[in-house]
């Protein structure tokens, strides 16, 4: 038995060896075939809202977990991004929170304090914006490295589960991967999750979503007065 056995290995080891290169072809002929496919919805996405919710989760030194929900709003006009968050609860409590993402500058609005605080250098951020609403996959793959994980149905709808790196080393200090479970047909993501660390991950999730309808007025603006302040990061 051992003779015979000794004589399979090289043919074992031979087929696996075939078998695992025909496996990272295949992924990689998914792969394509998703970004192909985000690239025809995106030429067609023009504005998008859904309900989100947001988890910040730790788990060391304590476990912990931040969440908060309401409604985002997205808009693209040729390679032009904007962004409305408006939050309605936050660790089950009402909150009136929002902030806004247009032309490279991040807003943050703090109706507690009535205050508006602008993050003037967003800008490099912007693929982290543009992973939640209308991204081509022209634009995941100039700021990502990909690796298609599968296909998963999340809420009825199919959807291509991704892991990507960041290729800007600054980004991969703040965020080690990103995991994200795109929709092709709409060029959307219903869930992503940012891995910072071991021990801390950011969540987001959305649903009810309304694709290329008239967005409400206020969807990139906030309801500030005469007594707001503003102040400049």
């Amino acid at each position: 038995m051992r003779l015979k056995f000794k004589h399979l290995v090289p043919g074992i080891l031979s087929v696996a060896f075939l078998i695992v290169p025909a496996r990272l072809v295949q992924a990689q002929i998914n792969l394509k075939s998703v970004l192909d496919r985000l690239d025809a919805s995106a030429a067609n996405f023009h504005s998008a809202s859904a309900d989100f919710e947001f988890d910040n989760i730790s788990t060391d030194p304590i476990p912990d977990t931040d969440v908060q929900k309401g409604v985002v709003y997205y808009d693209r006009k040729s390679n032009a991004v904007r962004m409305g968050v408006h939050m309605s609860e936050h660790n089950g409590k009402p909150s009136g929170k929002a902030y806004t993402y247009i032309g490279g500058e991040f807003k943050l609005f703090e109706p507690l304090q009535n205050q508006v605080t602008t993050y003037s250098k967003a800008g490099k951020y912007e693929s982290y914006v543009i992973l939640g609403m209308g991204a081509s996959g022209k634009d995941l793959q100039a700021k990502w490295d990909i690796a298609d994980l599968g296909p998963e149905t999340i809420d009825g709808t199919n959807t291509e589960k991704l892991e990507l790196t960041a290729k800007d080393p600054d980004v991969r200090k703040n965020v080690s991967k990103v995991t994200i479970w795109v929709d092709p047909e709409h060029a959307v993501s219903l869930k992503q999750v940012f891995t910072m660390s071991a021990t801390s991950s950011y969540v987001a999730t959305y649903k009810n979503f309304k694709f290329n309808a008239s967005l409400p007025s206020d969807a990139f603006t906030f309801k500030t007065n005469h007594q707001t302040t503003n102040h400049t990061q």
